[in-house]
């Protein structure tokens, strides 16, 4: 997200999941906005990495080039992810924005979305790189997992990883082992915080609560007693990496406050499936 004069913004992607939610709080908040619509993105499944990462930092820089190119815009909020902080073996429970995944730690682990992971880590740091050499104002936002409802036709990966207990898709229950989470509203709102706050520099995380797999498998039986949600005796043999709770401490000392808890991220996600025909 980029920002020229202040009442003008532009997103990119405009059909994905958080940028439609975060064009419809601008244009609430009175903002005009252009944006960028693309197919619907994929995670890199099958492809080999080096194609995955050429299309993520190609099409950021290309961005970023545009936007210094222009002389207008004044700031850039930058959506990078949680995979760009998480992944780096060293067993720290709390991250903050000063950890990197480790892009040999994620290819050794063979992960499902390693490429996504990879891809978005080279990608954040690209970013910066190229705004420090060019003096441009870039902000990073790193979130945590993003839950809730969505505008776009179909389910954002973020959303089915965290209803996967819902859904009984197995293959994702190794991602859900210590989730952070954040409600997409309270993404939507942290991008044009940053957009605004005239101090904002560097990353910021972006993450409300951390749920571990026995705490989401507690919670969502006694919440949603109509979907056949795992035991915790079905869960004990689940394997997978644990993600680190992520800090939003730098977030939230430069005033931004978070509105939704894990209750309206699971409520909000469940009742927009349903409404949309996918639950």
């Amino acid at each position: 997200m980029t920002a020229e004069l202040l009442d003008k913004g532009n997103s990119s992607g405009g059909a994905g999941f958080v940028a439609s939610w975060l064009i419809m709080k601008l244009l609430e908040q009175g903002y005009s906005v252009n944006t960028t619509v693309r197919p619907h993105p994929d995670f890199g499944n099958g492809e080999p990495e080096e194609v995955v990462i050429q299309r993520a930092t190609d099409g950021t820089l290309g961005i970023l080039k545009a936007c210094l190119n222009s002389k207008t815009v004044k700031r850039v909020v930058l959506t990078s992810s949680a995979s760009a902080v998480a992944f780096n073996g060293s067993g720290v429970e709390m991250m903050d924005e000063a950890y990197w995944s480790d892009v040999d730690y994620i290819r050794a682990s063979n992960l499902l979305l390693g490429p996504y992971f990879v891809s978005k880590t080279l990608m954040e740091k690209r970013a910066l790189e190229f705004a420090q050499e060019h003096g441009l104002d870039l902000v990073t936002l790193t979130p945590a997992y993003i839950h809730g409802p969505f505008i776009c036709p179909n389910m954002p990966f973020s959303v089915h990883i965290s209803l996967a207990m819902v859904l009984g898709d197995r293959e994702q229950y190794g991602l859900l082992i210590n989730a952070p989470m954040v409600h997409i509203d309270d993404v939507a709102r942290a991008h044009i915080f940053l957009l605004e706050y005239p101090e904002a520099k560097g990353r910021y995380i972006c993450s409300k609560d951390t749920i571990t797999i026995e705490e989401m498998s507690e919670f969502l039986s006694a919440k949603y007693p109509e979907y056949s949600i795992p035991t915790l005796e079905y869960l004990k043999d689940v394997e997978g990496l644990k993600i680190p709770s992520l800090s939003s401490k730098k977030l939230l000392d430069s005033g931004f406050k978070f509105r939704y808890g894990l209750e309206d991220m699971f409520d909000g996600a469940i009742q927009c499936c349903k409404e949309k025909g996918l639950l």
